[in-house]
């Protein structure tokens, strides 16, 4: 997704930067958007990671201005670790 924004409802909404998070599973690779609680899977981290982007594309094209804020509001949030003695 290339917009930092998106139109629903006539309501403009500010996106966050999106986070992809990429986990093996047993045989699998299962990913997840934090912010949006939005999941897929692939059997590589790749595929993953582009089934994931396609999973978030299609939940934002169908979900309420409600609902995308919702989501954003609750979902959990991606910071940075700064360690002190790495």
């Amino acid at each position: 997704m290339k917009a930092n924004w998106i139109e629903r409802d006539g309501q403009v909404i500010d996106l966050p930067n999106l986070s992809a998070l990429v986990e093996k599973d047993g045989a699998w690779f299962v990913s997840r958007c934090p912010e949006l609680g939005v999941a897929s899977q692939g059997k590589t981290r790749q595929e993953a990671h582009k089934m994931l982007t396609e999973a978030v594309e299609l939940w934002l094209e169908s979900a309420s201005a409600l609902e995308i804020r919702r989501r954003l509001r609750l979902g959990a949030r991606v910071r940075a670790l700064t360690l002190a003695h790495a």
